[in-house]
């Protein structure tokens, strides 16, 4: 829903928080939930630390809403069910995001949100879509393998951006 992308970003922020470099997260370091490869891809070049320190959601919201917002179709999608494809864009790809929509919704998984998958999803009810889409994505979760080490975290943020999806279906 196009006047959900403000919402949607301050609620990943949240989740996301600010600057970590953990040993064995595959993003490396990273901050306000980008990581240095991905701001450095946006950017064009090369950064230092202290700029991955520097960013603030100001800097970092264009990037979210052009890399993962607008590649899932976000302005397109049923309130909630926006943010909770965003959020998951953001944590697994946006790709895989929109195959996990299409998946549930009957749609061909290809990985781009078009007509079709945008028509399937008009036709089904919000709420099961977003049970499905949830569940879905935990279980992915869960394959990984660094699961023991982060499992947690990412359990509660499913659970949390699942409630928070739920309410702004009302």
């Amino acid at each position: 829903m196009k006047e959900n992308f403000d919402s949607a970003l301050a609620a990943v922020l949240h989740h996301e928080g600010g600057y970590v470099n953990h040993p064995k997260d595959p993003g490396g370091m990273t901050n306000l939930g980008v990581t240095k490869r991905v701001w450095e891809e946006w950017l064009g070049r090369d950064v230092t630390e202290q700029e991955m320190r520097g960013l603030t959601p100001e800097k970092v919201g264009p990037m979210y809403k052009a890399k993962y917002w607008d590649k899932v179709r976000g302005d397109d999608l049923p309130a909630g069910v926006d943010y909770a494809v965003f959020d998951a864009a953001i944590n697994s790809g946006p790709g895989r995001a929109a195959k996990w929509l299409q998946e549930c919704v009957g749609a061909v998984p290809d990985g781009a949100i078009g007509p079709g998958t945008l028509g399937k999803v008009a036709e089904a009810d919000p709420a099961e879509l977003l049970s499905k889409y949830q569940a879905r994505r935990l279980a992915f979760m869960q394959s990984l393998p660094t699961w023991d080490t982060f499992g947690k975290g990412w359990g509660r943020r499913v659970t949390e951006v699942a409630s928070a999806a739920q309410q702004m279906l009302a």
